[in-house]
């Protein structure tokens, strides 16, 4: 259903006004959200957030892959090192020992080196923590997506309501300024005072000052209107002025994505608890190391320089005994964070179900307004246009044009008031229902 804001010169006061040039093209609220999900710079920002999780779940995954490692040194011994032999070898005494220097100066030694773990419970956790992770980027983009809808719309709405109290104001900046022409006319025929002159001039000043208030908030709003959907602000952006509504529409109760979220933390922080636990558990990797080893000699009468080949292979189990009660204080914190979130996902199912109930009663009460505001401002202009020609006939003073005049814009505003909370009273109830997403 179009809202209903039909006077008679609304048209021509639009083209007045100067907002609606023909040549212009009409940016649709659905054309400001797809625009948005291009150049708005938070979601390009979620969308490489979303990327980093992914490549972060790839490289815990490669973890599990064989690694080989190319090694070589080369060590000079300026004191080659020493080592105790026992003189009972040679026929000592038992208990005496004597230095011995072995080895040749020149070692060199290069080899590859290969290690895969064959079990590990921390790496296996890990996968699964940053898989956990990547779902709850991606609901984490869904969530900037829906604030951004939420905010482009709210804008929207703004920016639609600001420019019918343009038209309207310009409406009644015509009717204040024909009121000047009459009194003005009735003062040179010593029919008016020059005190009721003066009280319309006072009129005009103020509502030309109202619509220069406007017509800034509007400018204010549009460069807002912008921003959000990540254009230049230099670029020219008309919206379409019909303000659409549907009236008393029932959504669906579907999941929130704060719920979503709440419901995915807990089961990463529950895969972590897992892994902290895990952690106890022996890990055991396959290693091995294919090379060769150089030794040379560089004094007479035997300098030499010769390679001798190394290879082994084998299984490496490694289990932590004691770790200084480190890994306990780590899992009591993390049952403890494990705590917070059951009491956040709580907190917040109750929080919703209070958010709808006060959207709906907003919406209803908006509704009943629209519905019942619409019809006075139709009355407030007869009551007005009748008053004028009163005026003309004698029969009404400025005094009654003046609060005829009053009565039609107080009307005006009372309505456009009324448009504006429903329509921002049904995006709330989309947005605690979780339909603002799948409404677009």
């Amino acid at each position: 259903m179009l809202v209903n804001i039909h006077i008679p010169y609304i048209i021509l006061l639009l083209l007045v006004v100067g907002l609606n040039p023909s040549n212009a093209q009409v940016w649709t609220l659905e054309k400001c959200i797809d625009t948005a999900q291009v150049h708005n710079k938070n979601l390009q920002i979620s969308r490489n957030t979303i990327a980093i999780g992914e490549q972060k779940h790839k490289e815990a995954k490669a973890n599990l892959m064989p690694k080989i490692t190319a090694n070589a040194d080369y060590k000079y011994f300026t004191n080659l090192p020493y080592q105790l032999m026992p003189l009972s070898v040679f026929g000592g005494a038992d208990g005496k020992f004597k230095e011995a220097q072995f080895g040749v100066p020149h070692n060199i030694n290069a080899n590859l080196q290969l290690s895969m773990p064959l079990y590990n419970p921390q790496m296996y956790g890990a996968i699964q923590t940053t898989e956990i992770a990547s779902e709850l980027t991606d609901l984490q983009y869904q969530k900037t997506e829906e604030q951004i809808y939420f905010e482009i719309t709210n804008l929207y709405y703004n920016a639609q309501i600001l420019h019918h109290q343009l038209a309207f104001i310009e409406g009644n900046l015509v009717n204040a300024r024909k009121l000047l022409q009459n009194t003005e006319l009735l003062k040179e025929h010593l029919l008016a005072k020059g005190t009721d002159v003066s009280k319309v001039k006072l009129q005009v000043a103020q509502i030309s000052t109202q619509k220069e208030s406007i017509v800034s908030k509007y400018e204010q709003v549009l460069n807002a209107l912008k921003f959000a959907m990540g254009i230049p602000v230099e670029q020219h952006l008309q919206i379409q002025p019909e303000i659409e509504y549907q009236k008393v529409k029932e959504y669906t109760r579907l999941s929130i994505l704060d719920i979503g979220i709440i419901k995915t933390q807990n089961r990463l922080l529950t895969s972590e608890l897992n892994t902290l636990k895990h952690s106890k558990l022996p890990s055991i990797s396959l290693f091995g190391t294919y090379g060769s080893t150089g030794f040379g000699y560089d004094k007479r009468p035997d300098n030499f320089l010769k390679f001798y080949p190394v290879g082994f292979a084998g299984i490496q189990l490694s289990s932590p005994i004691f770790s200084g009660t480190v890994t306990k204080r780590k899992i009591n914190q993390k049952k403890l964070e494990l705590q917070n979130n059951e009491l956040q996902l709580g907190l917040l199912t109750e929080q919703n179900k209070m958010q709808v109930e006060n959207s709906k009663l907003q919406r209803f009460v908006a509704q009943k307004s629209v519905e019942t505001t619409d019809p006075q401002i139709k009355l407030a202009q007869s009551i007005y246009e009748q008053t004028i020609l009163q005026q003309k006939q004698g029969t009404a003073n400025l005094t009654d044009v003046l609060l005829a005049d009053n009565a039609l814009r107080e009307a005006q505003q009372t309505y456009l008031s009324a448009v504006i909370d429903y329509l921002k009273a049904d995006l709330e109830l989309k947005k605690a229902t979780g339909n603002i997403l799948s409404t677009k």
